[in-house]
């Protein structure tokens, strides 16, 4: 059968085309998969902005130099199987390639997940990695696959971040009252409010949302900004305040911005990139004044809170945080997201183009449908 997949330059994310080639024969051990829904958010313009740096590109190899298969969230349903441990029909939550199919070698089988036990993946990290069987998943829910696919993985980092942020105690950024402020770029990112979100349930912590002129009243609306401000407007927020900064944006003149004007800046996270052309190298801080900028990668507080907490208690804490945040995006008074759904491969690559454009409204979420 054959596969459809979208192609990115790397030097250029804007620029894709749609390739099709017909499928090898399955290996023993090997199952085939159709991507039917996934999600296309600012997390994965990151994913591609970060291509070569966090070997975003190694996942699903384009074999073809300059040009990239960027990773997707989303379902998919096996249609071939050669492995015994997983059936044809099974349908899964995992990250695929912007395609309409993809080959998995399960491994590690559970009755809630398995692993892609491929060679090229066995170096990358084993979050995503991870394939999560429908069937036995706590925090699936058949009537709102769209939701997830948008949100599920943008949710964990956004709950990482909180989590991270809350366990080092906001790295001293209190004031003489004890609260601590963190300043959130791109605030209308799906990532960031949901970061928004889960600190706002903490007590103590004031949270301020920039964004640009155009956003701001959607950002005022979400309710979990303490204030929200243009990104022009950082003046009106004193200069002496003890924060923390969180980038979501990745311009690297907000960077300078921040950590010029921010003399009691206690630490600077950098999650990704909402700002195409603006990228500024993350984790270096070369040439800002204070605090050195640190990446934040998810995978490694994933980690550290497993083997704190084990992996029951890590599972059910996520799921109960996850739980609560749906029900506030999708609160029939005041949602907070309208999901629009395209289907097929060029409404994938038109949608991706606007997305790395920055072209898209953050009152919706994007899905698309490749699924037969």
């Amino acid at each position: 059968m054959p596969t459809t997949e979208l192609l990115i330059a790397h030097d250029e994310l804007t620029r894709t085309r749609l390739r099709t080639r017909e499928d090898t024969p399955l290996a023993p051990g090997q199952v085939r998969v159709r991507i039917d829904r996934l999600a296309l958010t600012s997390n994965n313009v990151t994913y591609a902005g970060f291509g070569h740096a966090m070997r975003y590109w190694d996942f699903y190899p384009s074999g073809e130099a300059g040009w990239g298969i960027v990773p997707v969230w989303g379902f998919a349903d096996v249609v071939q199987s050669l492995h015994p441990g997983v059936a044809v029909g099974e349908r899964l939550y995992g990250f695929w390639p912007a395609a309409t199919h993809a080959v998995l070698a399960p491994a590690r089988l559970s009755p809630e997940r398995f692993v892609d036990g491929a060679e090229h993946r066995a170096a990358l990290p084993a979050v995503y990695n991870q394939y999560f069987r429908t069937a036995h998943d706590p925090l699936y829910r058949a009537d709102n696959e769209a939701v997830q696919v948008l949100l599920r993985p943008l949710f964990i980092t956004s709950w990482l971040i909180d989590d991270h942020l809350a366990d080092k105690d906001f790295f001293g950024a209190r004031d003489a009252q004890g609260r601590a402020t963190v300043i959130l770029s791109s605030a209308s990112s799906k990532t960031a409010y949901g970061t928004a979100w889960a600190l706002s349930q903490r007590p103590g912590v004031q949270v301020v949302g920039l964004t640009s002129a155009a956003n701001v009243d959607f950002c005022e609306k979400l309710g979990c900004y303490h204030r929200v401000l243009r990104y022009d407007a950082l003046h009106e927020l004193p200069a002496d305040t003890p924060c923390v900064f969180v980038d979501f944006a990745g311009g690297g003149e907000l960077r300078r911005g921040i950590h010029t004007r921010f003399t009691a800046l206690a630490h600077s996270l950098a999650i990704g990139s909402t700002h195409l052309g603006e990228v500024a190298p993350a984790g270096s801080g070369k040439g800002l004044p204070g605090p050195r900028m640190v990446f934040f990668f998810a995978p490694d507080q994933i980690k550290k809170r497993i083997g704190e907490w084990g992996a029951e208690e890590f599972g059910r804490r996520m799921a109960a945080a996850w739980q609560a945040f749906c029900a506030r995006v999708l609160d029939a008074g005041a949602p907070w997201m309208r999901v629009e759904t395209a289907r097929g491969a060029d409404a994938l690559a038109t949608t991706w183009t606007a997305l790395a454009a920055g072209q898209l409204d953050p009152r919706a979420g994007h899905v698309i449908e490749l699924g037969a």
